[in-house]
């Protein structure tokens, strides 16, 4: 993928669909920030909310569970996602950055042998981590992103920090802690922030890299190589695996289990 005249272009770029809701340029030096948003619905309900002059509410991006993406508003104009909100000493932080959607349920309750959002759908335990959120204490069931959508989202953030020199990454959780929850622990937020903006860029560093861990995940697949399209070597791992870590790529551990392969790291545990 590429940023031109501030479209994003590539294969897995689906087509523009103009959003009404959005202000004027940016000030100059701005946007210097990406805040990071789940959709909780579909994809068509929320193409159709974000688009609607009535709901007045827009992102500039939504990334969908294939980790294919489309673009409502461009990127040098400001979107209207954040809301009310606040992140150190700023408030109405539209005018500071770009929002990014990315398909997913969100909070998820356990119904039988299912799991349900808050609009009906039902989804596989597969589908489902049970976690606690940053700003919560106990645990709940979370909708989990596809390897496709993080692989792609985190493609995008250096996009941006590489065009428009982003400074922070921020999740809609902290901007607005009180009334907002996405995009949740199921999203790897701290990781994309070490990955993307550590000024030492060391998160690949073999000093950090722990020996074991443990499959958090209640499924996960393990390919031959660190992308979202390498072939799987095994089937899914299951969540309690043990596994060695052998080596770290761009978000992803290197393994070893009866087999070696690359998992996702956001989905194993050090211990």
């Amino acid at each position: 993928m590429e940023i031109k005249d501030h479209f994003i272009h590539g294969d897995n770029v689906k087509k523009f669909i103009k959003s009404p809701n959005h202000s004027g340029k940016y000030s100059s030096g701005m946007p210097d920030t990406i805040v990071m948003h789940y959709t909780a619905g579909p994809l068509k309900p929320s193409i159709a909310a974000l688009t609607s002059p009535r709901r007045r509410a827009s992102a500039h991006l939504i990334v969908d569970r294939d980790g294919s993406v489309i673009q409502l508003v461009p990127f040098n104009l400001i979107a209207w996602h954040a809301g009310k909100s606040s992140y150190g000493n700023r408030t109405g932080l539209n005018k500071y950055s770009i929002g990014i959607e990315m398909v997913n349920a969100g909070i998820l309750t356990k119904s039988g042998n299912v799991y349900r959002s808050w609009f009906g759908s039902a989804y596989n335990p597969s589908d489902v981590i049970e976690a606690t959120h940053r700003n919560q204490t106990k645990p709940r069931f979370w909708h989990t992103y596809t390897e496709e959508q993080i692989q792609t989202v985190f493609e995008i953030c250096q996009l941006l920090i590489d065009e428009y020199n982003m400074k922070f990454i921020l999740g809609h959780e902290e901007i607005a802690p009180g009334r907002k929850t996405d995009p949740g622990p199921a999203f790897p937020l701290d990781r994309l922030r070490d990955k993307l903006l550590l000024d030492d860029r060391n998160v690949d560093g073999a000093a950090d890299l722990p020996e074991e861990g443990r499959i958090i995940a209640n499924s996960l697949n393990i390919r031959s190589t660190p992308t979202t399209d390498g072939k799987r070597v095994a089937r899914p791992l299951k969540k309690g695996t043990k596994v060695k870590i052998l080596d770290q790529s761009s978000g992803w551990y290197k393994v070893s289990v009866e087999v070696e392969g690359w998992v996702f790291g956001k989905y194993v545990e050090s211990t």
